[in-house]
């Protein structure tokens, strides 16, 4: 298994939250693909993000093993999820721009961890690191993710990039948007 690190406090703002509080928020955001594979964020903070995942029959592909997209999916949740927390704002909307998996150990069953780590924080460019181990702690899968920040009032794919509603003060106080 992967070691759990401290529970250091992230300050956005006037909202000041433990890793274990924003992943509690960010998993009440999750939606489609990411809720449907049952990914959990277990912790979200500026400098790590760690998730879990049950493997079960949806995850896997015709020889029973894990599906590649699987894996790739995880980057790029995790990747986006640390960049999103990093960048410190609601306002800004993170999206992937190029996602490189390696898928590294056939699995069959068990329970996945992944942590995610940043390798380059830039304005509005990050690079984010994450691993996928099985729960022996053998390296299952590795993948990096380049992303984007979407500034507030982005159009992406012809809509509003709308805040999520996880770091602002509103989220904080139990309102959310």
């Amino acid at each position: 298994m992967l070691p759990v690190r401290g529970h250091e406090s992230a300050n956005f703002g006037s909202v000041s939250a433990s890793p274990a509080v924003i992943a509690d928020r960010l998993n009440q955001k999750l939606a489609g693909l990411d809720q449907t594979l049952g990914i959990v964020i277990v912790s979200a903070s500026a400098d790590r993000v760690e998730a879990e995942m049950p493997i079960d029959d949806r995850h896997r592909q015709v020889h029973g093993v894990v599906h590649g997209g699987v894996y790739a999916t995880i980057v790029e949740t995790l990747g986006s999820v640390g960049a999103f927390v990093a960048q410190g704002s609601d306002r800004c909307a993170v999206v992937g721009m190029e996602n490189h998996t390696s898928f590294l150990r056939a699995v069959r069953s068990g329970k996945l961890h992944a942590i995610a780590t940043p390798l380059n924080r830039g304005r509005r460019t990050q690079l984010w690191e994450v691993r996928i181990e099985t729960e022996d702690g053998k390296l299952a899968a590795s993948g990096r993710l380049r992303t984007l920040c979407l500034e507030d009032g982005a159009v992406l794919a012809g809509v509003d990039a709308a805040p999520l509603g996880v770091l602002d003060d509103d989220a904080a106080s139990g309102q959310g948007r």
